[in-house]
């Protein structure tokens, strides 16, 4: 190891969801009639329990189910609401409704999976598998119906929502074209097309289910667009090696918008990888090797070409040598301001998820400054050790680990979704700030997915995945995050 790493890893942290005060980003708004963010960060109540054992919520307020696995029905006779909601975004549909598009982390042959529906139909062999549908509820939560928007995709877990108001859902697998699959009820099939690619969804019905492959073929998770409308930057949720975080930048020239993605070759612009580089101008070969002693550091990044980016001899991720790039377990959410971009780190503290030396976690957060290329650390999480040898960390309802999915709201401030152990929570994120909880899943331990809210602040949507829920949150949210 080298001097420079570990005075990094000098002075390791305590506590749980610390954040660094000071040098941290300025949050600019997305949308020109959004609320104004401010510095006075009032704490949200304690949360409530709910009578009907589904979401606990602070006092004040309420929640309505929107969609449910199996229960709400699709248009024109398609279904029900297939499961395992995860990822999504919402859009202002006028006369005060929302539009929704939502995607369904489902592998072939379950239960709930994605009916194949003729013109959004991806591969014929990903039978009752993932995809996406599209809602549309109002403020109330009221479901004025659903429909399929793609299917024949696998494992649709995030993406990202595009400045034109559509959705590219990330598939997070790398099945080809011949590999058999088997389903948990003993049905099986043969995929007929690669997956592990990214799809433009939008919102009118109008399918176009060709991959933009220009993305790469990997185990996506989720992407965000930059202000120059001619980059993209995707995260990759994958282990052994762990995954990385990417950047693609469109053929000079080329701006991005309606369908310009799914027209591009495959081999158009530049997809590469993120090294962050460190004081002696070595390659950080993990971002586990930081901890809260570097919160708020900027370090210089450099991006490296994917040499092969269809991955059609080798996942993209080996492709690199050990030290040629940073890596890191489960990056997760991204989310771009007018500044950068966030991405998160989930955990890092199981046998197998770290490398030599470096430091367990239960989270981190990064933001990617666009103009200076360099990343901070603004959010972490310390790992909860467990007291007794060999036995699994011990977490309680205010506890806070592995966040998962994450958003910039109106005002400025960051809600997570946790995809950790013990109770699942919505939070409340302030860089250079506090965490708070804004939810508590009361019904299982299920993970929480795809929180977004609307442009206005009134509403915030999110999914519970297991057994399948969407829920919409109203509330005096400026009260506590204006």
């Amino acid at each position: 190891m080298s001097t420079s790493r570990r005075a990094l890893l000098a002075g390791g942290a305590a506590g749980v969801g610390l954040a660094v005060a000071g040098a941290v980003p300025s949050l600019a708004q997305a949308h020109p009639n959004q609320p104004r963010p401010s510095d006075d960060h009032k704490p949200f109540g304690p949360l409530v329990k709910d009578p009907a054992g589904i979401l606990a919520l602070p006092a004040g307020f309420t929640y309505t189910i929107v969609t449910r696995t199996g229960v709400s029905k699709l248009d024109h006779g398609q279904g029900r609401t297939p499961g395992s909601h995860d990822g999504m975004a919402v859009f202002d549909a006028g006369r005060d409704r929302y539009t929704i598009i939502q995607n369904h982390e489902i592998d072939p042959g379950d239960e709930h999976g994605v009916p194949h529906v003729k013109g959004t139909v991806y591969d014929p062999g990903a039978i009752d598998a993932g995809g996406c549908t599209v809602i549309t509820t109002d403020r109330a939560g009221r479901n004025y119906g659903e429909f399929v928007g793609i299917s024949g995709t696998v494992s649709n877990c995030a993406g990202g929502p595009t400045p034109w108001h559509t959705w590219l859902t990330c598939e997070e697998t790398d099945d080809q074209a011949g590999d058999a699959w088997e389903a948990d009820s003993g049905r099986t099939g043969v995929f007929q097309k690669d997956h592990g690619y990214v799809f433009e969804v939008s919102s009118d019905g109008k399918s176009d289910p060709r991959p933009i492959k220009c993305l790469g073929r990997y185990a996506h998770e989720a992407l965000a667009i930059g202000t120059d409308k001619a980059s993209i930057y995707l995260s990759e949720d994958a282990s052994e090696p762990n995954g990385l975080f990417y950047r693609w930048t469109a053929p000079r020239g080329v701006k991005l918008g309606p369908g310009v993605l799914t027209r591009l070759a495959p081999n158009a612009g530049t997809l590469a990888a993120m090294q962050i580089i460190m004081d002696d101008g070595s390659v950080l070969p993990d971002v586990a090797y930081l901890t809260s002693a570097q919160l708020g550091r900027p370090f210089p990044v450099r991006w490296i070409e994917v040499p092969e980016r269809d991955a059609q001899t080798k996942p993209v991720r080996e492709q690199f040598a050990d030290g040629q790039v940073t890596r890191g377990k489960k990056f997760e959410g991204v989310w771009a301001t007018d500044e950068g971009v966030y991405v998160v780190n989930s955990y890092a503290w199981e046998e197998g998820d770290l490398p030599a030396d470096a430091a367990p976690h239960d989270g981190m957060v990064w933001f990617y400054n666009f103009r200076n290329q360099t990343i901070q650390l603004v959010t972490y999480f310390p790992h909860q050790a467990s007291t007794e040898a060999g036995s699994a960390p011990k977490y309680t309802d205010l506890t806070f680990d592995g966040p998962d999915n994450v958003t910039v709201t109106p005002w400025g401030s960051l809600v997570l979704a946790e995809d950790g152990e013990g109770a699942s929570h919505v939070l409340s994120s302030f860089p250079g700030g506090p965490t708070y909880a804004i939810a508590r899943n009361e019904l299982n331990d299920s993970e929480f997915c795809g929180p977004t809210f609307t442009a206005d602040g009134k509403v915030l949507f999110v999914n519970m995945q297991d057994p399948g829920l969407t829920l919409a949150i109203t509330g005096p949210w400026e009260k506590y995050l204006g």
